[in-house]
């Protein structure tokens, strides 16, 4: 696309912080809509309101269209993503033994999207090469993916959509309980945790900030460098497998790490990664920085869903997830326009995700930082 419409690095990357910016739009509305909806309801007409938006890409060549579908995109994906952590910490509720792995599993997921875009995109971009705007395919074929996965959500919804009454009744008590025992009215106010976790917060800010520009530009680096199409190919679909990989790579780690250890550590590997493609044009290393990446990205993610869940009252996951999500969706809207404008500058998209491997260090310093809170009972 953006050979094809003439973009600079700077629209490239304002198509991401357009999404970005109604990812946060997405994120602040998400508390109000699951109350009003209900969460599983929320998850499912997300989902296909987010294919519907995928197909709208393939429409237009127009900047102006192209970002406001990018920012519903944002919208409907941030209900998605916040439904979905709300439901895997439930699920990590009733099994505790395993919530580690279930976050890992629920996130990893987007793993098999990763994957299959990566195999199937090549290919209909191939076929369709001939014809004006060829990539308007690759948005339908996408969209048409969308669907399909959004069907198979139909019954874990349904299952939850059942225990519904009993997950609302569970935070109403939890509610009243920590209203009843503690003392001091503001131990249990979502200010009060949200302040308490505000080191976590600001490095999860900076992980939107980082990971978005390695995720943005990658691919075009790899181009720039020479790298063969099917390599390429080769690249994104490790990448995406990896992702699938992490849940049960990290399950250990997202259960013992009760303060911002896990998130430190894991902004730490996701610089490493972000940084090999800029300093190395070795392919052995462009792969180990692909594979690395795609261990760790979604697995930052559902450390913050473990952090809500160790750290917060069950009153206050919500609003916690929403929260999480909020500083992430800021990082990410200047994150992919920021890359975007250093590559167009002298040093090109090398030095672009240089910036975002700082960026996910700083992250990590901050999140070594937050200590574990302690929960009334």
């Amino acid at each position: 696309m953006r050979a094809d419409l003439g973009w600079s690095y700077t629209l490239a990357g304002a198509m991401n912080t357009a999404n970005a910016a109604g990812y946060l739009l997405g994120a602040l509305s998400a508390p109000w809509l699951m109350r009003r909806a209900g969460v599983p309801h929320v998850l499912v007409g997300a989902s296909l309101l987010a294919s519907v938006f995928m197909a709208g890409s393939g429409f237009f060549t127009g900047a102006a269209p192209l970002l406001a579908q990018r920012l519903l995109a944002g919208v409907t994906s941030a209900w998605v993503f916040v439904a979905c952590g709300l439901l895997a910490a439930r699920l990590g509720q009733w099994y505790p033994t395993r919530s580690g792995l279930m976050l890992g599993v629920v996130y990893g997921g987007v793993g098999w999207g990763i994957v299959l875009s990566a195999l199937a995109v090549p290919g209909v971009l191939t076929a369709h090469s001939h014809e004006p705007h060829g990539w308007a395919w690759a948005w339908w074929w996408l969209a048409l993916a969308c669907v399909m996965a959004t069907a198979a959500l139909v019954w874990p919804a349904h299952f939850f959509k059942q225990k519904e009454a009993l997950m609302l009744d569970d935070i109403a008590v939890a509610a009243i309980n920590h209203s009843a025992t503690s003392p001091a009215p503001q131990a249990h106010s979502t200010v009060y945790w949200v302040r308490k976790l505000g080191f976590a917060m600001a490095g999860y800010a900076c992980f939107g900030i980082g990971y978005i520009g390695y995720m943005t530009f990658v691919i075009a680096l790899l181009r720039d460098q020479g790298v063969a199409p099917a390599d390429i190919t080769l690249f994104y679909a490790l990448l995406g497998a990896a992702v699938v990989a992490s849940g049960r790579l990290w399950a250990g780690l997202l259960d013992g790490a009760k303060g911002g250890g896990a998130l430190s550590l894991l902004n730490g590997l996701l610089g490493v990664a972000t940084v090999l493609p800029a300093v190395t044009t070795a392919w052995p290393l462009l792969l180990l920085s692909g594979v690395l990446f795609g261990a760790v990205f979604l697995s930052v993610v559902a450390s913050t869903t473990a952090l809500v869940r160790h750290n917060l009252p069950v009153a206050q996951w919500p609003v916690g997830i929403s929260a999480f999500t909020i500083v992430f969706a800021v990082g990410q809207i200047f994150g992919p326009s920021a890359v975007g404008w250093i590559a167009d500058g002298p040093g090109g998209l090398a030095r672009g995700l240089l910036c975002s491997a700082l960026a996910l260090w700083l992250g990590a310093l901050l999140a070594w930082r937050q200590k574990p809170l302690v929960v009334p009972a």
